[in-house]
Protein backbone atom coordinates (compact mmCIF):
# COMPACT_ATOMS: atom_id res chain seq x y z
CA UNK A 1 0.00 0.00 0.00
CA UNK A 2 1.31 3.50 -1.03
CA UNK A 3 2.46 6.16 1.67
CA UNK A 4 0.38 8.93 0.12
CA UNK A 5 -2.77 9.76 -0.45
CA UNK A 6 -4.26 10.10 -4.20
CA UNK A 7 -4.81 13.80 -2.97
CA UNK A 8 -0.94 14.08 -2.08
CA UNK A 9 0.16 12.23 -5.90
CA UNK A 10 -1.66 14.98 -7.51
CA UNK A 11 -1.07 17.49 -5.69
CA UNK A 12 3.04 16.48 -6.49
CA UNK A 13 2.43 16.02 -10.27
CA UNK A 14 0.73 19.15 -10.45
CA UNK A 15 3.49 20.85 -8.99
CA UNK A 16 6.47 18.89 -11.12
CA UNK A 17 4.32 19.92 -14.15
CA UNK A 18 6.47 22.13 -16.64
CA UNK A 19 3.15 23.95 -18.17
CA UNK A 20 0.59 25.87 -16.52
CA UNK A 21 -2.46 23.69 -17.40
CA UNK A 22 -3.82 20.45 -16.25
CA UNK A 23 -5.93 17.92 -18.17
CA UNK A 24 -7.90 15.52 -16.01
CA UNK A 25 -6.37 12.71 -18.51
CA UNK A 26 -3.38 13.51 -17.14
CA UNK A 27 -4.31 11.44 -13.73
CA UNK A 28 -6.36 8.67 -14.71
CA UNK A 29 -3.64 6.01 -14.13
CA UNK A 30 -3.85 7.12 -10.82
CA UNK A 31 -7.03 5.98 -9.73
CA UNK A 32 -10.80 5.46 -10.40
CA UNK A 33 -12.94 8.65 -11.92
CA UNK A 34 -15.45 8.99 -8.89
CA UNK A 35 -11.77 9.21 -7.39
CA UNK A 36 -9.81 11.61 -9.54
CA UNK A 37 -13.09 13.99 -9.27
CA UNK A 38 -13.16 14.17 -5.80
CA UNK A 39 -9.84 15.65 -5.71
CA UNK A 40 -10.21 17.38 -8.50
CA UNK A 41 -13.04 19.30 -6.06
CA UNK A 42 -10.76 19.40 -3.27
CA UNK A 43 -7.92 20.84 -5.26
CA UNK A 44 -10.06 23.86 -5.83
CA UNK A 45 -11.66 24.34 -2.87
CA UNK A 46 -8.27 24.23 -1.53
CA UNK A 47 -7.11 27.20 -4.17
CA UNK A 48 -4.59 25.04 -5.67
CA UNK A 49 -5.96 24.82 -9.43
CA UNK A 50 -9.01 26.90 -11.18
CA UNK A 51 -11.39 24.86 -13.61
CA UNK A 52 -10.91 26.74 -17.36
CA UNK A 53 -13.78 23.98 -18.45
CA UNK A 54 -14.57 20.62 -19.26
CA UNK A 55 -11.61 18.16 -17.99
CA UNK A 56 -9.31 21.32 -18.19
CA UNK A 57 -7.71 22.80 -15.60
CA UNK A 58 -4.62 25.60 -14.65
CA UNK A 59 -2.36 26.32 -11.46
CA UNK A 60 -3.53 28.65 -9.34
CA UNK A 61 -2.28 31.79 -7.14
CA UNK A 62 -4.13 33.68 -4.72
CA UNK A 63 -5.30 36.97 -6.14
CA UNK A 64 -4.11 40.37 -4.69
CA UNK A 65 -7.13 42.07 -5.07
CA UNK A 66 -9.46 39.46 -3.52
CA UNK A 67 -7.65 37.03 -2.19
CA UNK A 68 -9.15 34.34 -4.50
CA UNK A 69 -7.70 31.51 -6.85
CA UNK A 70 -6.92 32.55 -9.67
CA UNK A 71 -4.64 31.35 -13.04
CA UNK A 72 -1.12 32.06 -12.81
CA UNK A 73 -0.50 33.49 -16.51
CA UNK A 74 -3.17 35.00 -18.45
CA UNK A 75 -6.34 33.50 -20.28
CA UNK A 76 -4.84 33.52 -24.00
CA UNK A 77 -1.60 31.80 -22.74
CA UNK A 78 -3.64 29.13 -20.81
CA UNK A 79 -6.25 28.78 -24.12
CA UNK A 80 -3.39 28.33 -26.34
CA UNK A 81 -1.52 25.66 -23.79
CA UNK A 82 -4.76 23.89 -23.71
CA UNK A 83 -5.51 23.42 -27.19
CA UNK A 84 -1.82 22.16 -27.98
CA UNK A 85 -2.24 19.40 -25.31
CA UNK A 86 -5.70 18.73 -27.22
CA UNK A 87 -3.89 18.77 -30.56
CA UNK A 88 -5.92 21.53 -31.85
CA UNK A 89 -3.38 23.39 -34.26
CA UNK A 90 -4.33 27.23 -33.59
CA UNK A 91 -2.83 30.95 -34.58
CA UNK A 92 -3.88 34.25 -33.15
CA UNK A 93 -7.34 36.02 -34.10
CA UNK A 94 -7.36 37.97 -37.14
CA UNK A 95 -7.23 41.22 -34.52
CA UNK A 96 -4.44 39.83 -32.32
CA UNK A 97 -2.40 39.06 -35.54
CA UNK A 98 -3.39 42.71 -36.86
CA UNK A 99 -2.30 44.17 -33.35
CA UNK A 100 1.41 42.09 -32.83
CA UNK A 101 2.08 43.28 -36.25
CA UNK A 102 1.43 46.65 -35.75
CA UNK A 103 -1.01 47.40 -38.41
CA UNK A 104 -3.30 48.91 -35.88
CA UNK A 105 -3.05 50.37 -32.32
CA UNK A 106 -6.29 48.73 -30.95
CA UNK A 107 -5.86 46.68 -28.49
CA UNK A 108 -7.94 43.62 -28.77
CA UNK A 109 -10.92 43.22 -26.03
CA UNK A 110 -11.67 39.64 -26.62
CA UNK A 111 -9.10 36.52 -26.38
CA UNK A 112 -9.84 34.89 -30.16
CA UNK A 113 -8.20 32.28 -32.13
CA UNK A 114 -7.81 31.05 -35.37
CA UNK A 115 -8.41 27.16 -35.95
CA UNK A 116 -8.40 27.14 -39.60
CA UNK A 117 -10.79 24.36 -40.86
CA UNK A 118 -12.01 23.22 -37.76
CA UNK A 119 -14.71 23.38 -36.19
CA UNK A 120 -13.87 23.76 -32.07
CA UNK A 121 -17.21 23.40 -29.58
CA UNK A 122 -14.48 23.25 -26.23
CA UNK A 123 -15.77 26.82 -23.78
CA UNK A 124 -11.93 27.58 -22.43
CA UNK A 125 -13.12 30.02 -19.05
CA UNK A 126 -11.46 32.36 -16.56
CA UNK A 127 -14.10 34.19 -14.18
CA UNK A 128 -16.19 36.14 -17.29
CA UNK A 129 -13.68 35.87 -20.06
CA UNK A 130 -14.37 33.65 -22.87
CA UNK A 131 -12.18 32.44 -25.40
CA UNK A 132 -13.67 32.97 -28.99
CA UNK A 133 -12.87 31.15 -32.31
CA UNK A 134 -12.54 31.86 -35.51
CA UNK A 135 -12.12 29.85 -38.52
CA UNK A 136 -12.61 29.55 -42.49
CA UNK A 137 -15.23 26.90 -42.48
CA UNK A 138 -17.77 27.30 -45.01
CA UNK A 139 -21.00 25.19 -43.84
CA UNK A 140 -22.74 25.56 -47.35
CA UNK A 141 -19.22 23.84 -49.18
Amino acid sequence: MSRYSLKDKMVRSIALRKGEVVMRADFERMGSPSQISRVLKELIADGKIVRLGYGTYAKARPSTISGKPVPRVSLADLALEALEKLDVPVKLGRAQRAYAEGRTTQIPVRTTFDTGHRRITRKITVGISTVRYENNYNARA
